[in-house]
């Protein structure tokens, strides 16, 4: 489980990027780079990253899924996500 700050802190990022979205799309059309450069830093979504839904682990992240490698490897296994199952031959 990733510690809770880490999980608080992606949450603020992601407010963030979507309050400043519109003014930052503003700046870049007119190519005024000064006026970019007064929005935070964490304002970029560049700077987003993502983390497993259920536990908040950010490396063997499955973007189609939202979860982790092994929180997925767990919830096949146990049938928990429709249309996936264990390979066999």
């Amino acid at each position: 489980m990733a510690k809770e700050s880490m999980k608080a802190r992606e949450v603020k990022r992601a407010k963030m990027v979507a309050r400043y979205a519109e003014k930052r799309a503003k700046f870049m059309a007119d190519g005024d780079y000064e006026a970019l450069q007064s929005i935070p830093r964490n304002a970029s979504p560049v700077r987003l990253h993502n983390r497993c839904k259920l536990t908040g682990r950010p490396k063997g992240y499955m973007r189609q899924f939202g979860l982790s490698r092994i929180q997925f490897r767990e919830m096949a296994s146990k049938g928990l996500i429709p249309g996936v199952k264990k390979a066999s031959w």
